[in-house]
């Protein structure tokens, strides 16, 4: 039996919760939980956000821990083996999206807390390409939030060769976007972050950030104008885009890796005049994934965490919910 904890009903509490996961199959590891990630996904999913959660639901998709079986036809991993697991818990592996190393886009992969059941438990399970091994040199029980926000942030520097010699601008610092700015000051880039917060400025420059812009002035936006090739927004918020793209240089990139609830209004010769884009992104795919905990581990990259045992997990995620954190919550396995 797997335990864990899990909600019976939209924003309903957490409560200790078992399963039987069934046979391994062959494709698939299990995984003993050492600690797990608290993510904003988690609590839309809890709260039926997004209109597909089904209950009782187990959240929990930034997973770290040690593998404890592995199914017959898994040849690359053992157990022992100190692995990660983020949002994407399978996929077909036949498609073109796989064949091409873009397990990501995958049409039918298996999302590890939608449908079946994630990591705020003492084991879960997913297939073996999901499973990746961790560097030496990373804090593991710092590590899980890498499987989704970093991952999330870092992608599209990868898929829109972002090169060390960009301006480069992170929307929000939160969650993803301390990591963003992590990221990107090691790439070798210039680094601008927009906050709405003054109160982050000095955080913001000591995560990696060369310049802070408060995102509320428009004077302060106007200063950048033209002056940066790539901009992520991490903000689950509606923004001026206007004065964002406005502070795009030409061919530059407004990439959206968070949720803006509105659609974004977008005239055509704003994008047509200085050939600029807008784009969005999933999280990586395994490859992606494995390259960014390298470049982790050589940077010594990790996420700021702030912790908590998993049984008070309705305590955590009140904490996430408030506004509070600092800046991603972690979840460690104090199951006896």
């Amino acid at each position: 039996m797997i335990h864990a904890y899990a909600a019976h009903q939209a924003k309903g509490q957490l409560t200790p919760f078992e399963y039987d996961p069934g046979e391994l199959r062959p494709d698939q590891v299990e995984i003993d939980v050492l600690a797990c990630g608290v993510c904003h996904s988690d609590l839309s999913m809890l709260n039926n956000e997004w209109q597909f959660s089904a209950y009782p639901l187990v959240p929990g998709h930034e997973v770290v821990g040690a593998i404890a079986r592995i199914g017959g036809n898994v040849k690359h991993l053992k157990v022992g083996d100190t692995v990660g697991l983020g949002w994407f818990s399978g996929s077909c592996m036949t498609c073109y999206q796989c064949m091409s190393g873009n397990h990501n886009l995958c049409a039918s992969h298996e999302q590890t807390i939608v449908g079946r059941f994630g990591g705020f438990a003492d084991k879960v399970r997913c297939n073996a390409e999901w499973a990746m091994p961790l560097p030496p040199g990373l804090d593991l029980k710092k590590a899980g939030p890498l499987f989704c926000g970093g991952i999330t942030v870092f992608n599209p520097i990868v898929q829109f060769d972002v090169k060390p010699t960009d301006r480069v601008g992170v929307i929000g610092i939160g969650g993803l976007g301390h990591l963003a700015l992590q990221f990107l000051n090691k790439w070798g880039c210039e680094v601008t972050a927009f906050t709405s917060s003054d109160a982050k400025r000095e955080e913001a420059l000591a995560m990696g950030a060369h310049r802070v812009v408060n995102s509320r002035d428009p004077a302060q936006l106007g200063a950048v104008a033209g002056a940066l090739n790539f901009i992520v927004s991490t903000v689950n918020a509606d923004l001026n885009w206007a004065l964002f793209l406005n502070a795009l240089a030409p061919k530059g990139r407004l990439h959206m890796v968070g949720a803006a609830p509105a659609p974004i209004p977008v005239p055509a010769f704003t994008l047509i005049g200085g050939q600029k884009n807008i784009s969005g992104s999933p999280l990586g795919s395994p490859a992606t994934l494995s390259k960014m905990l390298e470049f982790c581990a050589r940077h010594q990259i990790e996420p700021i965490t702030e912790h908590f045992p998993m049984s008070q997990v309705n305590e955590a995620l009140a904490h996430l919910e408030s506004g509070k954190a600092r800046y991603r919550v972690v979840l460690d396995n104090d199951w006896s």
